[in-house]
């Protein structure tokens, strides 16, 4: 792993700064580190992967085009958020399981103030979810299902009774994005990661709702009609970030753009 931006030192590189050399989950942690929030502030990253051209997927998985150290920051994300937030399409694609506790950040976590593991926060408007399953059943931290004033009646009982917490974020059925991360912000879960899918992104993007997107960008190419990072209606002018790091092992290319 090597660091290509910011550039911090010009010198030559010494024995610890070599590209082949593995970074630690401690020193990953710190290059991905949230910025130190006021007492009412909250932060959305979003971490998602895309091929060199534009499929954030292949056969509908993100698996096939990520890579040993993609999937090695995916789990420090995790472990650095305080809800890690998801869309229901993505959760029924993908098997989302509950987020778990790793010793390795165990004390980072605790001094944090965050219990073991994030909490996972299903956003959904038909409540179209399986509530036998382990992240329902089974979570270190209640699993939230984020939904609007008109969601189901029946699907929402159902939801309480498998022991998630509904948290309604939107007047109608559907989830109005900007609400939806103030809800869970005056829950206590500032520090907030997104996942996706795509429809989910491309509604936090459209409501300028996100601060942080964290790419990878993988050095395969996929062709076919797979869908980008961010699906749904365009926003009347593109959104410009700032980069803040690029990290680069084995051709892949971690970015991290953050709102100017």
């Amino acid at each position: 792993m090597r660091r290509l931006f910011p550039v911090t030192d010009q010198t030559p590189a010494s024995p610890q700064d070599r590209a082949d050399r593995e970074w630690s989950l401690d020193e990953l942690a710190d290059a991905y580190a949230y910025p130190s929030l006021g007492p009412d502030g909250h932060w959305l990253r979003a971490n998602m992967v895309s091929t060199l051209d534009g499929a954030a997927q292949h056969e509908g998985r993100s698996q096939p085009i990520s890579g040993e150290t993609d999937m090695k920051i995916f789990g420090t994300l995790r472990a650095l958020a305080d809800v890690v937030v998801v869309g229901a399409e993505t959760v029924r694609q993908e098997g989302y399981r509950p987020a778990r506790a790793r010793e390795a950040f165990a004390a980072r976590r605790t001094a944090a103030g965050q219990g073991p593991a994030p909490a996972i926060a299903v956003v959904t408007a038909r409540m179209d979810l399986d509530f036998s399953l382990p992240l329902f059943t089974s979570p270190l931290a209640p699993t939230l299902v984020v939904t609007g004033a008109g969601a189901p009646a029946d699907r929402v009982a159902e939801a309480v009774k498998a022991g998630a917490e509904v948290v309604v974020a939107g007047d109608g059925a559907a989830v109005d994005p900007a609400r939806a991360v103030r809800e869970l912000a005056g829950r206590g879960l500032r520090r907030q990661l997104t996942e996706g899918g795509p429809r989910l992104l491309g509604q936090f993007v459209a409501a300028d709702a996100l601060d942080e997107l964290c790419l990878t960008i993988s050095p395969m190419l996929a062709a076919g009609d797979a869908q980008r990072i961010a699906g749904g209606p365009s926003v009347t002018v593109p959104h410009r970030l700032a980069p803040a790091s690029v990290l680069e092992e084995a051709g892949f290319l971690f970015t991290s753009y953050r709102r100017i």
